[in-house]
Protein backbone atom coordinates (compact mmCIF):
# COMPACT_ATOMS: atom_id res chain seq x y z
CA UNK A 1 0.00 0.00 0.00
CA UNK A 2 2.95 2.56 0.47
CA UNK A 3 3.12 3.12 -3.34
CA UNK A 4 -0.57 3.65 -3.61
CA UNK A 5 -1.89 7.65 -4.40
CA UNK A 6 -3.52 8.95 -1.53
CA UNK A 7 -6.68 10.22 -2.18
CA UNK A 8 -6.59 13.46 -0.22
CA UNK A 9 -8.39 16.35 -1.88
CA UNK A 10 -6.39 18.20 -3.87
CA UNK A 11 -7.20 21.57 -3.61
CA UNK A 12 -8.89 23.86 -6.49
CA UNK A 13 -10.75 20.06 -7.69
CA UNK A 14 -14.55 20.78 -8.07
CA UNK A 15 -16.89 18.16 -7.06
CA UNK A 16 -17.59 16.54 -10.79
CA UNK A 17 -21.86 15.93 -9.58
CA UNK A 18 -22.08 13.21 -12.17
CA UNK A 19 -19.67 11.63 -14.69
CA UNK A 20 -17.09 9.06 -13.11
CA UNK A 21 -19.13 9.53 -9.48
CA UNK A 22 -22.19 7.79 -10.26
CA UNK A 23 -19.43 4.89 -10.58
CA UNK A 24 -18.11 6.23 -7.06
CA UNK A 25 -22.33 6.00 -5.97
CA UNK A 26 -22.92 2.90 -7.25
CA UNK A 27 -19.96 1.24 -5.14
CA UNK A 28 -21.29 3.38 -2.36
CA UNK A 29 -24.60 1.98 -2.78
CA UNK A 30 -23.43 -1.84 -2.52
CA UNK A 31 -21.15 -1.22 0.11
CA UNK A 32 -23.57 0.50 2.58
CA UNK A 33 -26.02 -2.21 2.08
CA UNK A 34 -22.95 -5.18 2.96
CA UNK A 35 -22.75 -3.03 5.90
CA UNK A 36 -26.00 -2.52 7.88
CA UNK A 37 -27.48 -5.47 6.37
CA UNK A 38 -24.72 -8.17 6.66
CA UNK A 39 -25.10 -7.94 10.62
CA UNK A 40 -28.94 -8.84 10.48
CA UNK A 41 -28.64 -11.37 7.80
CA UNK A 42 -26.37 -13.91 9.66
CA UNK A 43 -29.45 -14.20 11.68
CA UNK A 44 -30.59 -16.65 10.04
CA UNK A 45 -28.02 -19.19 10.81
CA UNK A 46 -28.17 -18.80 14.57
CA UNK A 47 -30.77 -21.72 15.05
CA UNK A 48 -28.40 -23.72 13.19
CA UNK A 49 -25.24 -22.24 15.15
CA UNK A 50 -27.09 -22.95 18.27
CA UNK A 51 -27.84 -26.89 17.12
CA UNK A 52 -24.44 -27.16 16.25
CA UNK A 53 -22.39 -25.66 19.23
CA UNK A 54 -25.30 -26.09 22.32
CA UNK A 55 -25.10 -22.15 22.85
CA UNK A 56 -27.89 -20.56 24.07
CA UNK A 57 -29.74 -17.66 21.53
CA UNK A 58 -28.14 -14.68 23.53
CA UNK A 59 -24.65 -16.64 22.91
CA UNK A 60 -25.39 -16.62 19.15
CA UNK A 61 -26.34 -12.78 18.94
CA UNK A 62 -22.93 -11.76 20.68
CA UNK A 63 -21.86 -12.36 16.79
CA UNK A 64 -23.81 -9.24 15.18
CA UNK A 65 -23.22 -7.45 18.44
CA UNK A 66 -19.68 -7.49 17.62
CA UNK A 67 -20.08 -7.17 13.91
CA UNK A 68 -21.59 -3.84 14.59
CA UNK A 69 -19.17 -2.20 17.34
CA UNK A 70 -16.15 -3.51 15.12
CA UNK A 71 -18.08 -1.27 12.33
CA UNK A 72 -18.91 1.52 14.63
CA UNK A 73 -15.88 1.38 16.92
CA UNK A 74 -12.55 0.82 14.61
CA UNK A 75 -13.90 4.52 12.93
CA UNK A 76 -10.69 6.24 13.90
CA UNK A 77 -8.81 3.29 12.69
CA UNK A 78 -10.17 3.93 9.67
CA UNK A 79 -9.34 7.41 9.95
CA UNK A 80 -5.94 7.35 9.97
CA UNK A 81 -5.69 4.73 7.60
CA UNK A 82 -7.30 6.80 5.10
CA UNK A 83 -5.57 9.51 5.96
CA UNK A 84 -2.39 8.01 5.65
CA UNK A 85 -3.06 5.86 2.56
CA UNK A 86 -5.71 6.69 0.61
CA UNK A 87 -9.82 5.37 0.38
CA UNK A 88 -8.87 2.84 -2.41
CA UNK A 89 -6.05 0.38 -1.21
CA UNK A 90 -7.70 0.34 2.28
CA UNK A 91 -10.82 -0.31 0.55
CA UNK A 92 -9.18 -2.91 -0.95
CA UNK A 93 -7.80 -4.56 1.87
CA UNK A 94 -11.27 -4.71 3.30
CA UNK A 95 -12.98 -6.18 1.25
CA UNK A 96 -9.88 -8.97 1.71
CA UNK A 97 -10.70 -9.29 5.46
CA UNK A 98 -14.27 -9.31 5.15
CA UNK A 99 -14.42 -12.13 2.69
CA UNK A 100 -11.78 -13.85 4.84
CA UNK A 101 -13.59 -13.91 8.57
CA UNK A 102 -16.63 -15.26 6.63
CA UNK A 103 -14.56 -18.09 4.76
CA UNK A 104 -12.49 -18.86 8.03
CA UNK A 105 -15.55 -18.95 10.04
CA UNK A 106 -17.11 -21.79 7.21
CA UNK A 107 -14.61 -24.40 9.37
CA UNK A 108 -15.49 -22.88 12.81
CA UNK A 109 -15.06 -25.96 15.82
CA UNK A 110 -16.61 -23.38 18.12
CA UNK A 111 -18.53 -20.52 18.96
CA UNK A 112 -15.61 -18.48 20.03
CA UNK A 113 -14.02 -18.97 16.80
CA UNK A 114 -16.56 -17.37 14.68
CA UNK A 115 -17.05 -14.65 17.19
CA UNK A 116 -13.27 -14.10 16.08
CA UNK A 117 -13.81 -14.44 12.19
CA UNK A 118 -17.26 -13.61 11.88
CA UNK A 119 -17.53 -10.50 14.59
CA UNK A 120 -13.87 -9.47 14.09
CA UNK A 121 -12.21 -9.80 11.19
CA UNK A 122 -15.45 -10.16 8.86
CA UNK A 123 -16.81 -6.72 10.86
CA UNK A 124 -13.66 -5.23 10.32
CA UNK A 125 -12.72 -5.57 6.83
CA UNK A 126 -16.78 -4.00 6.52
CA UNK A 127 -15.77 -1.05 8.30
CA UNK A 128 -12.68 -0.60 5.89
CA UNK A 129 -15.05 -0.08 3.53
CA UNK A 130 -17.97 1.65 5.00
CA UNK A 131 -16.43 4.86 6.06
CA UNK A 132 -13.99 5.35 2.95
CA UNK A 133 -17.15 5.42 0.52
CA UNK A 134 -18.84 7.76 2.38
CA UNK A 135 -15.63 9.93 1.74
CA UNK A 136 -15.35 9.50 -1.78
CA UNK A 137 -18.78 10.18 -2.15
CA UNK A 138 -18.58 13.23 -0.45
CA UNK A 139 -15.37 14.10 -2.92
CA UNK A 140 -17.15 13.39 -6.11
CA UNK A 141 -20.83 15.17 -5.18
CA UNK A 142 -21.14 18.50 -4.20
CA UNK A 143 -24.44 20.38 -5.15
CA UNK A 144 -25.88 16.59 -5.79
CA UNK A 145 -24.88 15.80 -2.64
CA UNK A 146 -27.81 15.14 -0.35
CA UNK A 147 -29.46 12.83 -3.69
CA UNK A 148 -26.26 11.14 -3.91
CA UNK A 149 -26.58 10.57 -0.20
CA UNK A 150 -29.82 9.32 0.24
CA UNK A 151 -29.44 6.88 -2.91
CA UNK A 152 -26.48 4.79 -0.99
CA UNK A 153 -28.28 5.12 2.34
CA UNK A 154 -31.38 3.12 0.14
CA UNK A 155 -28.69 -0.09 -0.64
CA UNK A 156 -29.35 -1.21 3.60
CA UNK A 157 -32.72 -1.85 2.78
CA UNK A 158 -32.56 -3.40 -0.26
CA UNK A 159 -29.34 -5.44 0.68
CA UNK A 160 -31.56 -6.79 3.56
CA UNK A 161 -34.45 -7.87 1.69
CA UNK A 162 -31.90 -10.14 -0.07
CA UNK A 163 -29.69 -10.94 1.76
CA UNK A 164 -32.13 -12.35 4.44
CA UNK A 165 -33.91 -14.41 2.00
CA UNK A 166 -30.44 -15.85 0.31
CA UNK A 167 -28.86 -16.74 3.63
CA UNK A 168 -32.23 -18.93 4.19
CA UNK A 169 -31.72 -20.24 0.75
CA UNK A 170 -28.26 -20.92 1.04
CA UNK A 171 -28.43 -22.78 4.95
CA UNK A 172 -31.38 -24.91 3.10
CA UNK A 173 -29.21 -26.24 0.21
CA UNK A 174 -25.92 -26.20 1.42
CA UNK A 175 -25.98 -25.96 5.38
CA UNK A 176 -24.77 -22.98 7.55
CA UNK A 177 -20.91 -23.94 6.78
CA UNK A 178 -21.98 -23.65 2.82
CA UNK A 179 -23.80 -20.71 3.48
CA UNK A 180 -20.90 -19.04 5.04
CA UNK A 181 -18.37 -19.76 2.44
CA UNK A 182 -20.74 -18.67 -0.44
CA UNK A 183 -21.36 -15.21 1.64
CA UNK A 184 -17.73 -15.03 2.12
CA UNK A 185 -17.12 -15.19 -1.81
CA UNK A 186 -19.79 -12.65 -2.09
CA UNK A 187 -18.33 -10.30 -0.12
CA UNK A 188 -14.91 -9.61 -2.21
CA UNK A 189 -16.99 -7.62 -4.62
CA UNK A 190 -16.17 -5.07 -1.92
CA UNK A 191 -12.89 -5.19 -3.19
CA UNK A 192 -14.64 -4.32 -7.02
CA UNK A 193 -16.38 -1.62 -4.84
CA UNK A 194 -12.72 -0.06 -3.57
CA UNK A 195 -11.55 -0.43 -7.17
CA UNK A 196 -14.12 2.62 -8.31
CA UNK A 197 -12.64 4.71 -5.89
CA UNK A 198 -10.82 6.81 -8.17
CA UNK A 199 -8.65 9.69 -6.72
CA UNK A 200 -9.60 13.17 -8.03
CA UNK A 201 -6.50 14.45 -10.11
CA UNK A 202 -5.47 18.83 -9.92
CA UNK A 203 -6.14 20.13 -13.24
CA UNK A 204 -3.61 20.15 -15.25
CA UNK A 205 -1.77 23.45 -16.33
CA UNK A 206 -2.29 25.71 -19.44
CA UNK A 207 0.14 24.71 -22.26
CA UNK A 208 1.18 28.48 -22.48
CA UNK A 209 2.43 29.09 -19.25
CA UNK A 210 5.85 30.55 -18.77
CA UNK A 211 7.80 28.46 -16.69
CA UNK A 212 10.45 30.51 -15.70
CA UNK A 213 8.05 32.18 -14.34
CA UNK A 214 7.10 29.79 -11.77
CA UNK A 215 10.77 29.24 -10.89
CA UNK A 216 10.81 31.54 -7.66
CA UNK A 217 7.62 30.24 -6.26
CA UNK A 218 8.63 27.08 -6.34
CA UNK A 219 12.14 27.57 -4.78
CA UNK A 220 10.39 29.66 -2.39
CA UNK A 221 8.01 26.66 -1.52
CA UNK A 222 11.01 24.21 -1.13
CA UNK A 223 12.27 26.40 1.37
CA UNK A 224 9.37 26.59 3.51
CA UNK A 225 8.96 23.57 6.27
CA UNK A 226 6.61 21.46 5.23
CA UNK A 227 4.22 19.98 8.23
CA UNK A 228 3.72 16.87 9.30
CA UNK A 229 -0.08 15.76 8.18
CA UNK A 230 -2.77 14.63 10.85
CA UNK A 231 -3.35 11.10 10.27
CA UNK A 232 -6.66 11.90 13.21
CA UNK A 233 -7.62 15.56 13.58
CA UNK A 234 -8.79 16.19 16.59
CA UNK A 235 -9.45 20.32 15.99
CA UNK A 236 -13.27 19.05 14.71
CA UNK A 237 -13.93 19.08 18.59
CA UNK A 238 -13.21 22.82 18.73
CA UNK A 239 -15.97 23.27 16.25
CA UNK A 240 -19.51 23.81 18.20
CA UNK A 241 -21.41 22.27 15.88
CA UNK A 242 -19.20 19.09 15.03
CA UNK A 243 -19.89 18.48 18.87
CA UNK A 244 -23.46 19.24 18.92
CA UNK A 245 -23.91 16.81 15.99
CA UNK A 246 -21.68 13.99 18.18
CA UNK A 247 -24.30 14.41 21.53
CA UNK A 248 -26.92 14.31 19.64
CA UNK A 249 -26.56 11.45 17.49
CA UNK A 250 -25.16 9.60 20.57
CA UNK A 251 -28.33 9.98 22.48
CA UNK A 252 -30.56 9.23 19.06
CA UNK A 253 -28.69 5.58 18.41
CA UNK A 254 -29.58 4.82 21.92
CA UNK A 255 -33.18 3.89 20.46
CA UNK A 256 -33.03 4.32 16.89
CA UNK A 257 -32.33 0.75 16.45
CA UNK A 258 -34.92 -1.07 19.30
CA UNK A 259 -38.10 -0.98 17.59
CA UNK A 260 -36.79 -3.06 14.45
CA UNK A 261 -34.67 -4.92 16.90
CA UNK A 262 -38.04 -5.60 19.04
CA UNK A 263 -41.34 -5.14 16.83
CA UNK A 264 -41.37 -8.87 15.70
CA UNK A 265 -41.28 -10.77 19.02
CA UNK A 266 -43.82 -7.74 20.10
CA UNK A 267 -46.51 -9.16 17.28
CA UNK A 268 -45.67 -12.59 18.13
CA UNK A 269 -47.18 -11.44 21.95
CA UNK A 270 -49.79 -10.39 20.77
CA UNK A 271 -50.57 -13.86 19.13
CA UNK A 272 -49.63 -13.48 15.90
CA UNK A 273 -48.55 -16.45 13.67
CA UNK A 274 -44.29 -16.19 12.86
CA UNK A 275 -44.49 -15.94 9.42
CA UNK A 276 -46.84 -13.19 10.22
CA UNK A 277 -44.80 -11.07 13.07
CA UNK A 278 -42.37 -11.60 10.76
CA UNK A 279 -43.59 -9.90 7.65
CA UNK A 280 -43.35 -6.31 9.18
CA UNK A 281 -39.68 -6.17 9.32
CA UNK A 282 -40.28 -7.09 4.89
CA UNK A 283 -42.98 -3.89 5.20
CA UNK A 284 -40.38 -1.45 7.42
CA UNK A 285 -37.86 -2.17 4.67
CA UNK A 286 -39.59 -1.95 1.48
CA UNK A 287 -41.03 1.76 2.85
CA UNK A 288 -37.44 2.41 4.25
CA UNK A 289 -36.28 1.45 0.58
CA UNK A 290 -38.17 4.75 -1.02
CA UNK A 291 -38.26 6.78 2.09
CA UNK A 292 -34.00 7.74 2.09
CA UNK A 293 -33.82 8.90 -2.13
CA UNK A 294 -36.99 10.98 -1.41
CA UNK A 295 -35.45 12.77 1.74
CA UNK A 296 -31.93 12.85 -0.31
CA UNK A 297 -34.34 14.91 -3.14
CA UNK A 298 -36.41 17.20 -0.69
CA UNK A 299 -32.67 18.15 0.78
CA UNK A 300 -30.88 18.89 -2.03
CA UNK A 301 -33.34 21.60 -3.17
CA UNK A 302 -32.27 25.26 -3.12
CA UNK A 303 -34.59 26.32 0.28
CA UNK A 304 -34.14 23.08 2.26
CA UNK A 305 -30.07 22.29 2.22
CA UNK A 306 -29.24 25.52 3.64
CA UNK A 307 -31.45 24.11 6.26
CA UNK A 308 -30.79 20.30 6.55
CA UNK A 309 -29.87 20.06 10.19
CA UNK A 310 -33.70 21.00 11.03
CA UNK A 311 -34.85 18.31 8.28
CA UNK A 312 -32.95 16.17 10.55
CA UNK A 313 -34.15 17.54 13.35
CA UNK A 314 -37.65 16.82 12.18
CA UNK A 315 -36.92 13.61 10.98
CA UNK A 316 -35.59 12.57 14.34
CA UNK A 317 -39.11 13.89 15.75
CA UNK A 318 -40.85 12.28 13.43
CA UNK A 319 -39.46 8.99 14.45
CA UNK A 320 -39.73 9.27 18.27
CA UNK A 321 -43.02 10.30 18.10
CA UNK A 322 -43.91 7.43 15.35
CA UNK A 323 -42.42 5.10 18.49
CA UNK A 324 -44.36 6.85 21.54
CA UNK A 325 -47.79 6.39 19.49
CA UNK A 326 -46.94 3.01 18.25
CA UNK A 327 -46.04 1.80 21.87
CA UNK A 328 -50.46 1.89 22.01
CA UNK A 329 -50.68 -0.38 19.41
CA UNK A 330 -52.59 -4.06 20.62
CA UNK A 331 -53.07 -5.44 16.95
CA UNK A 332 -51.37 -6.55 13.92
CA UNK A 333 -53.00 -3.96 11.79
CA UNK A 334 -52.05 -0.98 14.02
CA UNK A 335 -47.98 -2.65 14.00
CA UNK A 336 -48.70 -2.23 10.30
CA UNK A 337 -49.20 0.95 10.39
CA UNK A 338 -46.66 1.46 12.70
CA UNK A 339 -44.04 0.18 10.32
CA UNK A 340 -45.58 2.51 7.52
CA UNK A 341 -44.45 5.49 9.39
CA UNK A 342 -41.33 4.11 11.11
CA UNK A 343 -39.79 3.22 7.77
CA UNK A 344 -40.97 6.75 6.67
CA UNK A 345 -39.07 8.43 9.22
CA UNK A 346 -36.19 5.70 10.11
CA UNK A 347 -35.05 6.32 6.24
CA UNK A 348 -35.29 10.02 6.02
CA UNK A 349 -32.45 9.39 9.34
CA UNK A 350 -30.48 7.04 7.24
CA UNK A 351 -30.36 9.95 4.81
CA UNK A 352 -29.41 12.61 6.14
CA UNK A 353 -27.35 11.76 9.12
CA UNK A 354 -24.18 12.01 7.24
CA UNK A 355 -25.38 14.80 4.58
CA UNK A 356 -25.72 16.80 7.27
CA UNK A 357 -22.47 15.94 9.34
CA UNK A 358 -20.56 16.71 6.03
CA UNK A 359 -21.99 20.33 5.95
CA UNK A 360 -21.03 21.21 9.04
CA UNK A 361 -17.16 19.96 9.25
CA UNK A 362 -16.57 19.98 5.31
CA UNK A 363 -14.76 17.99 2.81
CA UNK A 364 -11.41 18.63 4.53
CA UNK A 365 -11.76 17.37 8.32
CA UNK A 366 -14.56 14.89 7.54
CA UNK A 367 -12.73 11.15 6.91
CA UNK A 368 -11.74 12.13 11.15
CA UNK A 369 -14.65 13.69 11.89
CA UNK A 370 -17.09 10.49 10.80
CA UNK A 371 -14.25 7.97 12.42
CA UNK A 372 -14.76 10.34 16.07
CA UNK A 373 -18.43 10.10 15.50
CA UNK A 374 -18.95 6.28 14.70
CA UNK A 375 -16.61 5.61 17.49
CA UNK A 376 -19.22 7.83 20.24
CA UNK A 377 -22.25 6.21 18.32
CA UNK A 378 -20.27 2.54 19.09
CA UNK A 379 -20.75 2.98 22.46
CA UNK A 380 -24.85 3.78 22.64
CA UNK A 381 -24.98 0.96 20.13
CA UNK A 382 -23.94 -1.80 22.37
CA UNK A 383 -25.70 0.11 25.55
CA UNK A 384 -29.21 0.63 23.69
CA UNK A 385 -30.97 -2.93 22.44
CA UNK A 386 -29.51 -4.69 25.46
CA UNK A 387 -30.96 -1.80 27.82
CA UNK A 388 -34.04 -2.20 26.38
CA UNK A 389 -34.09 -6.25 27.10
CA UNK A 390 -33.10 -5.33 30.48
CA UNK A 391 -36.07 -2.95 31.28
CA UNK A 392 -38.19 -5.40 29.15
CA UNK A 393 -37.21 -8.72 31.59
CA UNK A 394 -38.34 -6.41 34.13
CA UNK A 395 -41.80 -5.12 33.03
CA UNK A 396 -42.42 -8.14 30.82
CA UNK A 397 -44.47 -5.35 28.45
CA UNK A 398 -42.95 -3.73 25.24
CA UNK A 399 -44.97 -0.47 25.38
CA UNK A 400 -42.42 0.64 27.99
CA UNK A 401 -39.29 -0.63 25.45
CA UNK A 402 -40.90 1.73 22.69
CA UNK A 403 -41.79 4.39 25.07
CA UNK A 404 -38.21 4.56 26.07
CA UNK A 405 -36.96 4.55 22.25
CA UNK A 406 -39.44 7.20 21.47
CA UNK A 407 -38.02 9.31 24.26
CA UNK A 408 -34.26 8.84 23.47
CA UNK A 409 -34.64 9.83 19.86
CA UNK A 410 -36.95 13.06 20.71
CA UNK A 411 -34.34 14.45 22.78
CA UNK A 412 -31.84 13.92 20.43
CA UNK A 413 -33.75 15.48 18.20
CA UNK A 414 -34.61 18.67 20.65
CA UNK A 415 -30.90 18.72 21.45
CA UNK A 416 -29.33 19.18 17.91
CA UNK A 417 -32.47 21.72 17.10
CA UNK A 418 -32.01 24.19 20.24
CA UNK A 419 -28.11 23.64 19.86
CA UNK A 420 -27.77 24.57 16.05
CA UNK A 421 -30.31 27.80 16.71
CA UNK A 422 -29.07 28.87 19.87
CA UNK A 423 -25.10 28.01 19.94
CA UNK A 424 -24.68 28.12 16.38
CA UNK A 425 -24.30 31.98 14.85
CA UNK A 426 -25.27 31.40 11.30
CA UNK A 427 -22.96 32.43 8.64
CA UNK A 428 -23.38 34.69 5.31
CA UNK A 429 -24.52 32.48 2.64
CA UNK A 430 -21.35 32.76 0.01
CA UNK A 431 -22.89 33.57 -2.92
CA UNK A 432 -20.22 30.87 -4.77
CA UNK A 433 -21.83 27.88 -2.20
CA UNK A 434 -23.48 26.55 -5.41
CA UNK A 435 -19.54 26.04 -6.56
CA UNK A 436 -18.76 24.71 -3.42
CA UNK A 437 -14.63 23.76 -4.53
CA UNK A 438 -13.05 21.05 -2.42
CA UNK A 439 -10.73 24.39 -0.90
CA UNK A 440 -9.98 26.13 1.61
CA UNK A 441 -11.18 30.25 2.21
CA UNK A 442 -7.86 30.94 1.81
CA UNK A 443 -7.14 29.45 -1.78
CA UNK A 444 -10.51 30.93 -2.78
CA UNK A 445 -9.59 34.30 -1.96
CA UNK A 446 -6.38 33.79 -3.89
CA UNK A 447 -8.09 32.03 -7.01
CA UNK A 448 -10.30 35.34 -7.03
CA UNK A 449 -7.66 37.52 -6.95
CA UNK A 450 -6.38 35.88 -10.12
CA UNK A 451 -9.02 36.22 -12.12
CA UNK A 452 -9.06 39.63 -11.16
CA UNK A 453 -5.64 40.15 -12.34
CA UNK A 454 -6.38 38.30 -15.37
CA UNK A 455 -9.71 40.44 -16.50
CA UNK A 456 -7.12 43.74 -15.66
CA UNK A 457 -4.58 43.12 -17.77
CA UNK A 458 -7.35 42.30 -20.78
CA UNK A 459 -8.94 44.98 -20.72
CA UNK A 460 -5.61 47.09 -20.87
CA UNK A 461 -3.37 45.83 -23.04
CA UNK A 462 -5.44 42.90 -25.22
CA UNK A 463 -3.39 39.74 -26.20
CA UNK A 464 -0.29 41.10 -23.70
CA UNK A 465 -2.50 41.62 -20.91
CA UNK A 466 -4.03 38.33 -21.12
CA UNK A 467 -0.71 37.05 -21.57
CA UNK A 468 0.38 38.66 -18.05
CA UNK A 469 -2.83 37.77 -16.46
CA UNK A 470 -2.09 34.21 -16.83
CA UNK A 471 0.87 34.04 -15.70
CA UNK A 472 -0.01 36.35 -12.71
CA UNK A 473 -2.86 34.09 -12.50
CA UNK A 474 -0.71 30.81 -11.96
CA UNK A 475 1.45 32.56 -9.49
CA UNK A 476 -1.64 33.47 -7.23
CA UNK A 477 -2.02 29.74 -7.52
CA UNK A 478 0.64 28.83 -6.62
CA UNK A 479 1.22 31.08 -3.50
CA UNK A 480 -2.50 29.83 -2.35
CA UNK A 481 -1.40 25.51 -3.08
CA UNK A 482 1.84 27.01 -0.64
CA UNK A 483 -0.70 28.82 2.00
CA UNK A 484 -2.02 25.01 2.07
CA UNK A 485 1.18 23.34 2.55
CA UNK A 486 2.22 25.41 5.00
CA UNK A 487 -0.74 25.15 7.49
CA UNK A 488 -1.01 29.00 7.36
CA UNK A 489 -4.14 29.57 6.34
CA UNK A 490 -6.97 26.54 6.04
CA UNK A 491 -9.78 26.48 7.91
CA UNK A 492 -11.95 24.37 5.36
CA UNK A 493 -15.37 25.40 6.52
CA UNK A 494 -18.13 24.91 4.71
CA UNK A 495 -20.67 27.73 4.35
CA UNK A 496 -23.34 26.53 2.82
CA UNK A 497 -25.48 25.16 6.49
CA UNK A 498 -26.04 26.52 9.42
CA UNK A 499 -24.49 24.63 11.70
Amino acid sequence: MGGAVVDDGPSGVKAPDGGWGWAVLAGCFVITGFSYAFPKAVSVFFKELIREFGVGYSDTAWISSILLAMLYGTGPLCSVLVNKFGCRPVMMVGGLFASLGMILASFATSIIYIYLCTGVITGLGLALNFQPSLIMLNRYFSEKRPLANGLAAAGSPVALCCLSPLGQILQDQYGWRGGFLILGGMLLNCCACGALMRPLLPPKKPLELDENALAPAEEENKKKPQPKKKLLDFSVFKDRGFVIYTVAASIMVLGLFVPPVFVVNYAKSLGNEDTTSALLLTILGFVDMFARPASGLIAGMKWVRPRSVYLFSFAMIFNGCTDLIGSQANTYVGLVVFCVFFGMSYGMVGALQFEVLMAIVGTEKFPSAIGLVLLMEAIAVLVGPPGAGRLLDATQNYMYVFLLAGCEVTLSAIVIALGNFFCISRKQEDPEAKLEMAVTASEKEGLNRAVDTEEDGEGEDGPKGRENGKVSAVKAEEEVMMEKETGEDGTGENTETSL
